[in-house]
């Protein structure tokens, strides 16, 4: 293997995040970050989270040193990200259709697609999906709608990223490793 091609090589790497860990460098109140599931080298050398996920959710986190890369991935429009979520509460068509459309709230007009995958008692199992990230998009989306059986706001329970662009989630959770040269090219590929 090249210098080249080992710099190519580490570009990316992905970590399953955990629910109960903030996306942060450090925390002020000693809560755990990302990096506490993470070599200490990605620390020291400057690895960065492309994007966040709220301390309740999980899933698939990006890294890297680059800045136009983190640029490119979190460039509205650039990049979709899927989410499978639990939602408290019965989510209907119209909730869906809502959705796709944009819902107001109080942190301004949220929009995402929609698929309904089941039910489960009192909880709606989703696939949603996303081509920009807006601070807990997803939860305040969710929030300002309302269970049409007892009026009150929907809720998500469980969040869990599984795919940016054509990159899909393969790791255990609190696991991490570098994306392949193939895998950052396809990742990567079409993007400006």
């Amino acid at each position: 293997m090249t210098d080249q091609t080992t710099e190519v090589y580490k570009n990316l790497l992905a970590l399953n995040k955990p629910k109960g860990y903030l996306v942060t460098r450090s925390d002020d109140l000693g809560r755990k970050t990302v990096y506490n599931l993470l070599p200490q080298w990605a620390f020291d050398e400057g690895w960065m989270p492309i994007g966040r996920l709220d301390l309740e959710s999980r899933g698939l986190l990006l890294f890297t040193r680059s800045g136009k890369i983190n640029d490119m991935l979190t460039k509205p429009g650039n990049c979709i990200k899927i989410y499978e979520v639990w939602v408290r509460g019965y989510v209907t068509q119209e909730h869906i259709r809502q959705a796709s459309f944009g819902v107001e709230s109080k942190y301004g007009l949220l929009k995402a697609k929609v698929e309904k995958l089941g039910t489960g008692g009192a909880k709606t199992k989703l696939r949603i999906q996303l081509d920009e990230g807006k601070n807990r998009h997803i939860r305040r989306l969710f929030g300002a709608l309302k269970d049409p059986k007892f009026g009150t706001p929907l809720k998500v329970v469980t969040l869990t990223r599984v795919s940016i662009k054509n990159f899909n989630l393969d790791l255990e959770s609190s696991k991490y490793r570098f994306l392949t040269i193939e895998e950052e090219k396809d990742l990567l590929k079409n993007i400006k």
